[in-house]
């Protein structure tokens, strides 16, 4: 299904029904890694996947900052008469989570931030960033892409998990990445922003994830009131992906409890 937002059409899919769900993808994947998981959810609950723009079936017109995603956010959710979420956000998309808290703090019913963190880039993490814009600029996505899966996945990944998550980047536009790459180096540190959150918090991450590591979001979950981390034995960053059951697992628990409300 399509969205179209100020000139650009977002692509979504929307399964089951009960209270609302909007899960956030990664970098640089699309809604599509988010498959199982929603197949999974869907007896319980209405689950929304969102491409960000330019990725997946979303075009891109400009080089949108995470704060503009976290709108697009807000707008398919009205679109689709939904008042109020639960957010699941994993790596670049718990970053669009923590800005749709902060803009839109109202929606949010319940928050779920895995695999991702609230500090801004370091200088040797932006410097990386801006490495990989000039990559993809200059040799395209299938050289970019390369060494996606073994960065992103635990040396344990199945084969068809890496399969899927290279192939799924492997389709991603040049200037998508490039643009994904130049909002995450541009984030702002919302560290100081945690403390604030009323929404409960749930923080998933594989225990073998290095981009970033299980200390990060203990860190985060110190500050969050009542927040709790739940570590997914062997999973990298892509920790849906590598272990699947476990996370809709720990999800559900969540929901269940926190979703009654709306």
């Amino acid at each position: 299904m399509k969205l179209e937002r100020d000139g650009v059409q977002l692509g979504y899919d929307v399964v089951g029904d009960g209270p609302a769900l909007l899960l956030l993808h990664a970098f640089p994947l699309d809604r599509r890694m988010w498959r199982a998981t929603a197949t999974a959810l869907a007896p319980r609950y209405r689950v929304i996947t969102l491409d960000f723009r330019g990725f997946g079936e979303s075009t891109l017109d400009a080089e949108p900052s995470l704060e503009t995603l976290a709108d697009d956010a807000a707008a398919l959710l009205d679109a689709l008469g939904v008042p109020i979420a639960a957010l699941c956000g994993l790596s670049m998309g718990g970053y669009v989570a923590l800005a749709f808290a902060a803009r839109h703090r109202s929606r949010l019913g319940a928050l779920i931030l895995a695999d991702t963190r609230a500090g801004a880039d370091s200088a040797q993490a932006r410097q990386g960033r801006d490495d990989g814009i000039a990559l993809v600029r200059s040799r395209g996505t299938a050289a970019f892409v390369e060494p996606i899966p073994s960065k992103l996945l635990s040396p344990h990944a199945s084969d068809e998990a890496r399969e899927q998550v290279r192939a799924i980047a492997a389709q991603q536009p040049a200037p998508a990445i490039a643009a994904a790459l130049s909002a995450m180096r541009d984030r702002p540190d919302r560290t100081g922003e945690l403390a604030s959150l009323r929404s409960s918090t749930l923080i998933l991450v594989g225990s073998n994830d290095l981009v970033t590591p299980p200390a990060e979001s203990r860190a985060m979950a110190r500050v969050i009131a009542g927040a709790r981390v739940v570590e997914l034995a062997g999973a990298g960053h892509l920790s849906n992906l590598e272990a699947p059951e476990a996370f809709v697992a720990a999800l559900g628990e969540f929901l269940d409890l926190e979703t009654a409300d709306y």
